[in-house]
């Protein structure tokens, strides 16, 4: 196992914190930057994140960096725990001070208006590849040290391994895709279908309507995959069906909370304010919405979700037009 490496992670919320005491944890030595400076002083005085993470001590090999740039410069590895909407300017701030060594993502989302994933937008900024880590885990539960599998995915196989060895621990285990497409794509996608699974919870329904936006969702997903070139398969491994169930049924997820709220009949601009966190299926489902409609991909939970935040559409009519579409077999 890779042990003992400089690692540098950008972006202090919940989930690059959690990533940062994991790996220091590991035996790395890790620098966490925040990009509010007042952030940073809390951070350094109490020794802990209270405002994400409060009771997560700092491991000793956990420093809080003031300067980014000077860090990134002598890291061995490089980990951008960034919303997928800031990745972009973040990545373009790092690019000149950033050496040639792997760079790790951890958003999972759509980029607005390009439509890019996140490793092509790693791409268009550096030239280079990446890897990004994704799968079914929630920054509070990494906290706690339960045991989680991940999957690691990217173009250059030695870079995925490193970071694959690297962050395996007793409590967390990582897998390799070799479908970037599919592995990125199913991460996204699963933030519009929780978001779904909340509206529902909100109206007062149960299980079964859990089920079948969960069933049905998948299968949406995985046609929008095949059509951009993913492998059907990918969407029963962690970064599809599990990180799916995780972000559905949860409730550490943003996703579905926010959804849960709007189903009460809160507005988004209310919940997203009350959430007070970055929930990645809001533009994301922006993004899915118009990428499906340029390729002419069917996906009716993605159009009603889309319609509810977007369109002032009722949550019960949302169901209802899903429940009144025309009878069809069951398929893909």
């Amino acid at each position: 196992m890779a042990r003992g490496l400089d690692i540098a992670v950008l972006g202090a919320g919940s989930w690059g914190t959690a990533i940062a005491v994991h790996l220091a944890l590991l035996g790395h030595e890790v620098s966490l930057w925040g990009r509010s400076e007042a952030q940073r002083n809390q951070l350094k005085q109490d020794r802990e994140n209270q405002k994400y993470l409060p009771g997560l001590k700092f491991p000793d090999l956990l420093k809080i960096q003031d300067c980014p740039k000077e860090t990134v410069k002598t890291s061995g590895l490089v980990v951008f725990a960034v919303p997928s909407h800031a990745l972009r300017e973040t990545l373009r701030e790092m690019a000149p001070a950033l050496p040639h060594v792997p760079v790790v993502n951890l958003a999972k989302g759509l980029e607005e208006h390009s439509l890019n994933r996140m490793l092509e937008v790693v791409f268009q900024e550096l030239n280079r590849g990446g890897v990004s880590l994704v799968g079914p885990s929630h920054a509070e539960e990494v906290a706690l040290h339960h045991p989680t599998a991940l999957v690691a995915t990217g173009i250059h196989q030695h870079e995925v391994t490193l970071v694959q060895e690297a962050f395996t621990g007793n409590a967390m285990r990582v897998y390799t895709n070799a479908d970037t497409v599919g592995v990125e794509l199913a991460v996204a996608m699963k933030n519009v279908i929780a978001l779904a699974a909340g509206v529902s919870a909100g109206l007062g329904f149960g299980d079964n309507t859990l089920g079948s936006l969960i069933t049905r969702g998948l299968a949406e997903n995985t046609r929008l995959g095949v059509m951009l070139g993913a492998q059907a398969k990918t969407f029963f491994g962690l970064a599809g069906v599990g990180d799916l169930v995780t972000t559905c049924c949860s409730r550490h997820s943003r996703n579905r909370r926010i959804g849960e709220a709007i189903g009460k009949g809160h507005s988004l601009e209310d919940s997203l304010q009350a959430l007070g966190m970055v929930a990645e299926g809001v533009r994301t489902t922006a993004a899915a919405k118009e990428l499906a409609d340029r390729l002419g991909v069917e996906m009716p939970i993605v159009n009603e979700v889309h319609a509810v935040l977007f369109e002032g559409k009722d949550p019960s009519a949302a169901i209802e037009s899903l429940m009144s579409r025309q009878l069809k077999a069951e398929a893909l």
